[in-house]
């Protein structure tokens, strides 16, 4: 069946203004028309639907049974036609005026304060939702769309390169962490063999720390006594200065951490990277507020790149 052309959104918003009030005059000052103007587009909509929606009582416009069918299924249509031209601006990269961005916990030392900072100064009316989370989580939200884009290692996952786009910022050495009163020799490397009676932390599954983790020890030929697990590298690193045990960490916490935990450059055959990028949707790639988080993480990767 074909919907009379007469039937427009615009009538029907006024329609649903009138039926949530009840009364003209209260439609009229919430929509800023003319009582006049509510009646009219009320009296148009029900010629061209050719069905009655309302009776007189004096001067009021009583709602028949037709108008609270139509109602129902009018909010459902605008709302759905409302999320329509939102995606569709979204895709267009006409998102509104806020971004919803996931990191690592690691990352909101530094790089992730910066990039903030640099994004208000070049869109100042922007909102940034932050979600913190596992490399595992932060993708999966990313891909059913609940994130606009994500902080990550990439190194530690599967990047379905067809429909996402990454931009790498910068890499990261794998350290091992000790507890300070373990004393051990800063300026030699760690051969993780020599460790094999001592107790660790770590962090849990999905997280990009926990994978080099276990590839290391894999290298090392052994199972390591992991005493807990935790959901975020704070507190890991809590376990390891309070004398829990070792772990295995990212360089980027060095500079917080260096007086309260050892740390010690992995022996060779260890040496692992994270490549932490920010990761984000292909057909988003115009959305303003991304262009703005891209440039950010360009300047960002630069001024790491030259310090380094």
């Amino acid at each position: 069946m074909s919907i009379d052309s007469d039937i427009t959104v615009r009538k029907l918003e006024i329609f649903i203004a009138f039926m949530a009030r009840g009364n003209l005059a209260r439609t009229a000052a919430a929509l800023g028309i003319s009582s006049v103007s509510v009646h009219r587009a009320l009296h148009s909509l029900e010629e061209s639907l050719r069905c009655p929606l309302f009776i007189h009582q004096g001067r009021n416009l009583v709602p028949m049974p037709a108008a609270h069918t139509l109602w129902e299924y009018s909010q459902e249509a605008l709302d759905l036609l409302s999320r329509g031209v939102e995606e569709a601006r979204k895709t267009a990269g006409m998102s509104q005026g806020n971004l919803r961005l996931g990191t690592l916990y690691s990352l909101t030392l530094e790089t992730i304060p910066q990039l903030i900072m640099g994004m208000k100064l070049r869109r100042p009316d922007l909102e940034l939702e932050l979600t913190m989370g596992s490399n595992k989580m932060l993708l999966n939200r990313l891909e059913e769309g609940s994130l606009d884009a994500v902080l990550i290692a990439t190194s530690c996952e599967q990047i379905n390169h067809a429909h996402l786009e990454t931009l790498p910022l910068f890499e990261d050495d794998i350290f091992l962490a000790a507890p300070a009163a373990s004393g051990l020799d800063v300026s030699k490397e760690a051969d993780l063999r020599d460790f094999r009676t001592e107790k660790f932390v770590s962090l849990d599954e999905g997280f990009a720390t926990w994978q080099g983790f276990r590839e290391a020890f894999a290298i090392a030929g052994y199972e390591p006594e992991i005493v807990t697990r935790v959901n975020d590298i704070f507190s890991m690193l809590s376990l390891v200065q309070a004398g829990v045990g070792f772990t295995l960490l990212p360089g980027r916490m060095k500079r917080v951490y260096e007086n309260s935990v050892q740390l010690l450059r992995l022996a060779q055959p260890y040496q692992m990277q994270q490549n932490i990028a920010i990761v984000f949707e292909r057909s988003r790639e115009h959305d303003p507020n991304l262009l703005a988080l891209v440039a950010e993480g360009r300047m960002y990767s630069r001024q790491r790149g030259a310090k380094s």
